[in-house]
């Protein structure tokens, strides 16, 4: 609480210009994150990793991950999507999280977690394409990178 009075304090001894420079800088982190959508079944046959801010993009996305389903409504102006899809994976118990995105200084970094199942555990073989899609909060940012956590 007291970080974010001594922030609200701060912006407001600010300049308009330097008001802006600040949101435009502001870290991005998981509670403004929404999962879109998460599982183990994609048409995604490749890795993949994708930042998303039209809605035309979104829907090519879409048609490559899932052309049978409808693709939910995303609000571009308020919202973008980031998305890891793993590829094929030759049994159950894969799977992918995001698990943070900042944004700071005009580039967005996308922490992501992949986990596979225990040596010599007994799983279901059957071919799975684990993904995770989330919306975060729209930045102005120019580059972005996906990091895979360990």
């Amino acid at each position: 609480m007291t970080a974010i009075v001594l922030m609200v304090a701060v912006m407001f001894a600010q300049s308009p210009a330097e008001r802006k420079a600040s949101v435009n800088d502001m870290i991005l982190e998981a509670p403004s994150a929404r999962t879109i959508e998460k599982g183990d079944q994609s048409n995604m046959d490749d890795a993949k990793q994708v930042l998303v801010r039209t809605e035309a993009e979104w829907t090519r996305l879409w048609q490559q991950h899932n052309p049978d389903r409808p693709r939910p409504a995303i609000d571009f102006s308020k919202e973008m999507i980031v998305a890891v899809f793993m590829g094929s994976r030759p049994n159950a118990g894969f799977s992918t999280t995001i698990t943070a995105a900042t944004a700071a200084k005009g580039a967005l970094l996308v922490r992501y977690k992949e986990t596979a199942p225990a040596v010599g555990a007994v799983s279901a073989q059957i071919l799975t394409f684990p993904y995770h899609i989330v919306a975060i909060t729209k930045a102005d940012v120019k580059d972005v990178k996906f990091e895979k956590d360990f």
